[in-house]
């Protein structure tokens, strides 16, 4: 919607405030799933409003922060080729590699650069470039047609049909020299993983409207069921989640669980079914590897056979190159709801938007960016 105002009125806002107050009689833990929830809750002050009993903790939902290093460093190997155009939208390009300077292309080739980012691949001369869609990225590949033309395909759901779209386009037009890196992951079975793991403290989710509005929320339903917790559907404006907060609530309260919609405007229960047959005819589900998570079965889309040609990680030759994540980054703790940013050593000291350990400080919808942002710093002096 391009007119918001009245999901962000005041007075409607402290009568859900009131209402939560009233509500809450025990002490729950409800995990909001996508980054773009949590810098809404942290940016309008929902945080701090909320009554003691009811504590937020923030889910895996920022693409580009579970984007697995190794994925960034091939990201980074395949950019410095002098052959490629690699495209990426902009949260990406500040992501950060692993520290080490040689990268294995091959059994037989090597890479060695200093930058650990995509930005600084650009600095270095190479070239890299900003898309708003993948679409932009066959379109150079059609322009370019001496020069391989890479994009990187990161998402949940939501980003899958126009990723897929940019592959099916590129077969029907014969582009040999179109390729993408993908980094596909889906929601559901990180549900799975955080409420099956024995440190798990989530009674409760606020789900992701977008990636429902692509794929609906049926296949949340068995995991309500199976774990007996609330799922609620919402949008990304203050009053959006703050009526998700009073059902999911209201939900524990009562001792309910299962799945509402409260972003109805958008979502049905079905999802895009065009949308899910596009995604269906160019991927397949997979196992994926989570940047401080680690492997989650079932958790990624891969390109199906037919269009393995397309699959950047393949046609350069990457796919065997791992990295060590930095010993002082908590992301993956943060990720599953065990700890707020401000509670890493890290935290505002050695990593700052300017210089992040990982990517949860660099994205736009990172926990750790949101923190920093706006003052929640704990007892962490900003910049010291």
């Amino acid at each position: 919607m391009r007119f918001v105002d009245e999901y962000r009125n005041e007075a409607d806002a402290r009568k859900f405030l009131t209402a939560i107050e009233r509500l809450a009689v025990r002490e729950w833990t409800i995990m909001e799933i996508c980054g773009g929830q949590t810098h809404t809750l942290i940016k309008s002050g929902i945080d701090r409003l909320l009554p003691q009993q009811l504590t937020l903790v923030h889910g895996p939902g920022c693409p580009v922060c579970v984007t697995p290093l190794e994925l960034i460093d091939r990201a980074l190997a395949i950019a410095r080729r002098p052959e490629v155009i690699f495209t990426s939208f902009g949260d990406m390009l500040r992501v950060p590699g692993s520290a080490r300077q040689t990268f294995e292309v091959s059994k037989t080739s090597k890479v060695s650069h200093g930058a650990r980012d995509l930005l600084g691949v650009k600095a270095q001369g190479d070239d890299v470039r900003m898309v708003y869609s993948p679409l932009d990225a066959v379109k150079l590949a059609q322009k370019h047609p001496d020069r391989q033309v890479v994009f990187f395909a990161v998402g949940f759901e939501t980003t899958a049909p126009g990723n897929a779209m940019a592959v099916w386009q590129a077969k029907q037009l014969g582009l040999a020299n179109f390729s993408i890196l993908c980094s596909h992951v889906l929601v559901p079975p990180a549900m799975e993983a955080i409420l099956g793991s024995a440190d798990n403290q989530v009674q409760g989710f606020l789900a992701a409207g977008h990636v429902c509005t692509v794929m609906g929320y049926w296949e949340y339903e068995p995991i309500a069921e199976r774990h007996r917790v609330p799922i609620v559907v919402t949008g990304f404006e203050p009053l959006d989640l703050l009526h998700g907060i009073y059902l999911a609530l209201a939900a524990l309260e009562e001792g309910r669980w299962g799945v509402e919609n409260q972003y109805s405007r958008s979502v049905t229960r079905e999802g895009n079914r065009a949308a899910q047959k596009l995604i269906g005819e160019v991927f397949e589900v997979c196992d994926r590897q989570w940047r401080g998570i680690g492997l989650i079965p079932a958790s990624g889309y891969r390109l199906r056979p037919a269009y393995a040609g397309f699959d950047a990680e393949l046609r350069f030759g990457v796919t065997d190159m791992t990295a060590q994540e930095s010993s002082l980054c908590i992301a993956g703790q943060i990720l599953q709801g065990l700890k707020k940013p401000h509670q890493c050593s890290a935290f505002g000291v050695l990593c700052r938007p300017e210089q992040p350990l990982g990517a949860p400080m660099v994205s736009s919808e990172g926990a750790c960016a949101a923190y920093y942002s706006y003052g929640r710093m704990g007892n962490v002096k900003r910049g010291a």
